[in-house]
């Protein structure tokens, strides 16, 4: 059993971080979270989530243009204020997901998630696709909007969730 009585709870403009080696069980609590896997016992209640997975390219459909799957899921309510915080330019979202490259997919597939206008916003490894210098600006931008939205980020860098996070679960140690 990966997990036995954890308790969490998120309230708008917290942080909290999920740090564990590869196959501790992160990804696991992840899909737990977003109702796709059910737990063996207990209960689990989210509220509306959006999420940034690890790898952008699992995340969009390979032939339809990326502004059709963002119009697919949320408004477009804030779009330019969020290609210009991710330095994106519309033209980008008028490609199929395997014409951009994977950090600027990863910042697609960040706009989509804030678009969505979640209460808890669920990030794995979200700027792991990215370089140093993006991934810090990033983080910055997504700790911004706190305001908005709760957020549990699962990474393998303790440094990262140090620097961000309001709470540190570690687990598999």
């Amino acid at each position: 059993m990966l997990f036995k009585d954890l308790s969490l709870t998120l309230k708008r403009g917290e942080v909290k971080a999920v740090v564990g080696a590869s196959g501790s069980g992160k990804s696991t609590l992840f899909e737990l979270v977003l109702g796709n896997l059910k737990p063996l016992d207990g209960t689990l209640t989210a509220s509306r989530a959006s999420e940034v997975f690890q790898d952008p390219y699992t995340s969009f459909h390979p032939f339809y243009s990326i502004i059709n799957q963002i119009k697919d899921v949320a408004s477009l309510d804030g779009l330019e204020r969020y290609l210009d915080e991710m330095k994106l330019e519309y033209s980008l979202l008028l490609k199929r997901p395997h014409e951009l490259s994977g950090g600027q997919l990863q910042r697609c597939s960040i706009v989509r998630a804030l678009l969505m206008k979640p209460e808890l916003l669920l990030l794995d490894e979200p700027t792991s696709a990215l370089d140093n210098v993006i991934q810090l600006d990033v983080m910055k931008l997504l700790i911004k909007h706190l305001d908005k939205t709760a957020m549990l980020l699962i990474t393998h860098e303790l440094d990262l969730a140090r620097w961000c996070a309001d709470e540190i679960i570690e687990i598999g140690v």
